[in-house]
């Protein structure tokens, strides 16, 4: 029997704003988790000479693992092997991965709710069971080691996320070498997404690497590196399971794109453009922070990094999802529902990306602004 999972529900609104945008409307695309730049003009450059000179095939490029192994040692002191990187199409793939490497059907994996859709779905999917654990402000929306620690019985697995979607928050580098602590005393295998790794705003995510290097480590260049329609990722597995890992990978997906790997390889290298972007990002949650407590959004999951703001609006609706397209259709703001998140609780919460440009930021917040105080005093909403 297949398994039953929900669908991607921002993905409904995201077809319903490119709708609008066919249309004529103005669209500020905040609900995506995508950035609104694309890969560094020196990997382009990269991709167009591979195009011309290259026919390209089934290939692992082994100096980008290389390549991702330096950056690893340079940003959290771990060594790790290229024979441990296994380059994939996207952190998606990544996760399916790590989880068919590390466990049957049936295992219970545990994760923090608000967590990534995907990877109750991809659980689901692979007839896995999600434990989600409930992570609300006073852990500032993270699982802790003590959370784990509670669990009876011990799950399988976990996965943890730092920095976090939809909340941004990062585990702090304490409490991230007492989770390690508590899985490897309890037998409990831990998949990291570290995607979001490089975008912070005052202290870099620690990697679970450097406390737990029987770990398995999910990265991409999608968010960072700016790279999401490359379609490019790598798991960093131990090395008793680089054999089955790789026999997984072979079967289920062969290799990401050539023309992928060798423009990324020259994008890790692209440190001043990708700065750049993490510099409007931070003006960007500036002003979100200072903006959206005066539009009565007071209630802010603290956004360590990535490009997430995850607010309350428990005091404008009970669905907010409904709320999400009514925005969507009178504004032309388009943010993600909080159901996608926290199936229990998210229908009080929206999902603000700052991943666009600070002009876009600064046009949504006065639409919203204007779209509130109308909603506030039941006035008929404005039209963007």
């Amino acid at each position: 029997m297949t398994a039953q999972i929900d669908p991607f529900h921002a993905i409904a609104l995201s077809r319903r704003a490119q709708e609008l945008k066919a249309q004529g409307r103005s669209i500020i695309a905040m609900h995506f988790g995508q950035p609104s730049t694309g890969a560094p003009p020196a990997a382009i450059a990269a991709a167009h000479h591979m195009l011309d000179t290259d026919p390209m095939g089934y290939s692992e490029n082994e100096a980008l693992k290389a390549r991702i192994c330096q950056h690893t040692r340079e940003t959290h002191g771990v060594t790790l092997t290229p024979e441990q990187i296994i380059l994939t199409a996207g952190a998606s793939p990544a996760l399916v991965l790590a989880l068919a490497t590390l466990f049957a059907p049936g295992a219970r994996i545990a994760l923090a709710r608000p967590g990534y859709v995907a990877y109750r779905n991809t659980l689901k999917a692979l007839h896995m069971i999600p434990q989600e654990i409930p992570c609300g402000p006073q852990v500032r929306y993270q699982l802790t080691a003590a959370a784990l620690a509670a669990l009876d019985p011990a799950p399988q697995g976990v996965i943890i996320a730092s920095p976090a979607n939809p909340t941004g928050t990062i585990i702090p580098a304490d409490e991230l070498k007492a989770i390690a602590e508590v899985c490897q005393a309890r037998g409990i295998a831990v998949i990291s997404d570290e995607i979001y790794h490089g975008l912070h705003f005052e202290h870099p995510a620690a990697s679970i690497a450097a406390h737990m290097p029987e770990a398995l480590i999910i990265n991409s260049f999608s968010k960072y590196w700016s790279m999401v329609g490359w379609r490019l990722g790598w798991l960093a597995v131990p090395e008793a399971l680089i054999e089955p890992a790789r026999a997984r990978m072979g079967n289920l997906f062969l290799t990401p794109p050539s023309l992928s790997q060798a423009a990324a390889l020259v994008a890790m290298d692209c440190t001043s453009d990708l700065e750049a972007h993490r510099a409007t990002y931070a003006r960007n949650r500036a002003l979100l922070l200072e903006a959206l407590p005066s539009l009565g959004l007071t209630e802010i999951a603290p956004p360590d990094g990535a490009f997430y703001l995850y607010a309350n609006v428990a005091h404008l609706t009970s669905d907010s999802q409904a709320l999400a397209h009514q925005i969507l259709e009178d504004t032309g703001v388009a943010l993600a529902p909080g159901r996608d998140f926290d199936p229990e609780n998210g229908h009080k919460y929206l999902r603000f990306s700052f991943a666009v440009s600070t002009t876009e930021v600064e046009d949504a917040i006065a639409r919203l602004r204007v779209w509130l105080a109308q909603h506030a005093a039941g006035k008929p909403s404005m039209s963007g």
